[in-house]
């Protein structure tokens, strides 16, 4: 905790100081709000708003489809129709509702046309977390880069004051490792969220599709 409040008093100080590399490191923390603000809606859409318990769930749904009681199946399914897999039934079970001479193909267009609804939403905006984490430690090497011309330019400069040198060059690899760091402790959270959130959205997908074949031949072998 203390090594890392002083690396952002120093990283601070740096700046009031005008020092030119630790724009690198202002971008760098750009992108780590950005992330934040990313992640949490993310986090919150895929694993809160739109996770069920889908063994539970489809438990329920397949005793009132198997018992033949749609309208009662229908009502369980609009009550949590803001989650995916219950929105996906719903438009299954009303096709199936509206008639009774119903065909595999019909229930399965209606399907395909619920998740084809779900899924984007889903996905929305989760590869933005890939590609800030890549660009956030792409930006550090840049700024890594910098540090060490600006280094090298204190060592083989004749611009620089003898007496200035040692001053420059410390500054230079300053920027080179702080902005390296920075880039990676950035990149490197914003990628395990990232695969955490990517791993849910598979999950959710793939227990739609298990879940929707096994309710479409229950509907169509009791029809």
């Amino acid at each position: 905790m203390g090594s890392g409040i002083q690396f952002w008093k120093h990283f601070f100080e740096n700046f009031s100081t005008s020092s030119s590399g630790y724009i690198f490191m202002w971008i760098i923390l750009a992108m780590f709000i950005v992330a934040i603000a990313i992640a949490v809606e993310r986090i919150y859409y895929v694993m809160v708003r739109s996770n069920v318990n889908a063994d539970k769930f489809m438990m329920e749904i397949r005793k009132l489809v198997t018992s033949g009681n749609i309208k009662r199946a229908i009502e369980l399914c609009e009550q949590g129709k803001q989650k995916a897999l219950p929105y996906v039934v719903l438009a299954g079970l009303k096709r199936v509702a509206e008639s009774e001479s119903l065909d595999f193909r019909s229930i399965q267009n209606a399907v395909d046309e619920g998740t084809l609804e779900v899924i984007p939403q889903l996905q929305k905006r989760t590869n933005y977390l890939s590609m800030l984490a890549n660009v956030a430690t792409l930006t550090g090497l840049m700024g890594t880069i910098y540090g060490l011309i600006l280094s090298f330019e204190a060592i083989g400069g004749t611009a620089i004051p003898e007496a200035d040198k040692p001053k420059v060059l410390a500054r230079g690899i300053s920027v080179a490792m702080n902005t390296t760091i920075f880039g990676l402790a950035v990149a490197v959270p914003t990628l395990i969220v990232y695969n955490i959130i990517q791993n849910k959205t598979t999950q959710i997908i793939d227990e739609m599709d298990e879940h929707l074949v096994k309710l479409i031949n229950l509907i169509t072998g009791n029809r």
